[in-house]
């Protein structure tokens, strides 16, 4: 469900359901950083997965020197993600700095491939498909590109709202321009 009737329901959901809510993200510009913010104190997630790539307007894998600019994005997110009072498990991407990484975000830095439970469901987290692709899990929760795989949670296309133990998803899409802030080249139809 995406805009205005996944919200809707994520509502719906949220207030009547009594479970754990798990918040998935990934792949994010700073761009997307407020409304994230807004996500994060609308619904009170319990829990926060973010599959890397956590400044992904800065491509520091083609350009180390941008790492400054990474940082201070970085710090930023890092406030909204650790005021949120949520659970954070956050695995690092191929545009992220690992060791600036764990210096904001500490001991809640995890291995591509890491499995986690959280009431009972078993959660592979990793930054791309192949990490989390053959790892046995409930569900498997990763970004870096558009690729589906069984029992997946892409967060490249939005924010992944799972209940917990249910397992009922719903999806929140990223605002307008994301891929574009991304550095996603946009291909139109004729």
């Amino acid at each position: 469900m995406l805009g205005f009737l996944g919200r809707r329901r994520l509502r719906e959901l949220r207030s009547s359901s009594g479970e754990t809510l798990l918040m998935h993200i990934g792949d994010t510009p700073e761009s997307v950083y407020p409304f994230l913010r807004k996500l994060i104190e609308e619904f009170k997630p319990e829990a926060i997965v973010h599959t890397g790539d956590l400044v992904d307007n800065v491509k520091l894998e083609r350009k180390p020197e941008m790492l400054p600019i990474y940082r201070a994005g970085l710090r930023k997110l890092a406030r909204i993600l650790k005021n949120s009072g949520a659970t954070l498990y956050i695995v690092p991407g191929n545009e992220d700095d690992y060791e600036t990484v764990r210096e904001f975000f500490g001991d809640t830095v995890v291995e591509p491939g890491t499995v986690v439970e959280m009431e009972g469901v078993k959660l592979a987290l990793g930054h791309t498909w192949e990490d989390v692709a053959g790892v046995e899990a409930d569900f498997r929760l990763y970004g870096h590109n558009f690729r589906v795989i069984p029992k997946g949670l892409n967060a490249v296309p939005g924010v992944n709202f799972l209940f917990l133990p249910s397992g009922r998803v719903v999806r929140i899409d990223y605002p307008a321009g994301t891929e574009v802030d991304r550095g996603y080249k946009i291909r139109r139809g004729l």
